[in-house]
């Protein structure tokens, strides 16, 4: 088996016990189709493979792909960059209708947890991230943690930090620990599609004023008079004087809507 590469992020995962702990999050059935991101040497693929009905892998070392192929005939061994393949496509189960799963690197956490929340997402989301980010993603409003990331993914999924998971567990071992983290796409996501980039405009551009108030972080990013920001905060009934970090992800989003109507065009 390869030797773990610096350079692709990895660090792999073999404890059995943990490996059936994440399987065992995803919830698959012998209905369902499921699609892990970066097996590595194919420890959790095996743990999945036992759960699923179907399990098709995205592995970019190509130093790996002929040893899983042999280990786990079973498993679909698609070789190439998960950043680059249409996820549904390599599912081959219809637009969204897969699991996904994956110890992902943690260098490029950000651009897959985004691409796994943009359409057509999947049904439901197992990934092992750095605990940091996790706290991040799942964090509530009002703590230190909370932040345009929280709100981007909780606008669109409903998250679970599962457990921890310790650096000594992997090999090599990472810098930190980490966590397992489970988010299950909503019905009916609070920004719609058509408008995730604007409402990500926002937010954002408000947290880079998290310890200013709402009033004067409104102007800056609008360029708006302090009337008018008061007239639109007093038309959804929002302080005037709470700072980003003291708005949940649905009064974002009423602010959203009301900055909009009221013609803010972002860049």
């Amino acid at each position: 088996m390869s030797r773990p590469k610096r350079r692709l992020g990895q660090h792999f995962l073999r404890d059995p016990r943990i490996l059936a702990r994440i399987a065992d999050a995803l919830e698959a059935t012998p209905e369902d189709t499921v699609l892990e991101i970066g097996p590595g040497p194919g420890g959790l693929t095996a743990a999945l493979a036992e759960r699923a009905g179907r399990v098709v892998a995205i592995e970019k070392d190509h130093e790996l792909v002929a040893g899983l192929r042999a280990r786990l005939p079973r498993v679909e061994v698609v070789e190439g960059d998960a950043l680059e393949l249409d996820w549904s496509a390599v599912a081959g189960a219809g637009a969204g209708n897969y699991l996904l799963a994956g110890n992902i690197p943690y260098n490029i956490t950000s651009p897959l947890l985004d691409r796994a929340l943009t359409p057509p997402r999947p049904r439901r989301i197992v990934f092992l991230v750095q605990k940091e980010v996790a706290r991040r993603v799942g964090a509530l409003p009002g703590g230190s943690e909370y932040g345009a990331l929280s709100i981007g993914v909780q606008a669109v999924a409903r998250v679970e930090v599962l457990f921890t998971i310790h650096a000594g567990a992997f090999h090599p071992p990472p810098e930190v620990d980490s966590a397992v983290l489970r988010l299950v796409p909503l019905e009916a996501p609070l920004v719609p599609d058509t408008e995730v980039r604007r409402f990500r405009t926002l937010v954002v551009g408000l947290f880079g004023f998290r310890r200013k108030q709402l009033a004067r972080g409104l102007r800056e990013l609008t360029g708006w008079n302090a009337a008018r920001v008061q007239e639109i905060l007093a038309g959804i009934e929002l302080p005037v004087t709470i700072r980003p970090e003291g708005l949940a992800p649905p009064e974002f989003v009423r602010l959203h809507r009301a900055l909009v109507d009221g013609g803010w065009r972002p860049a």
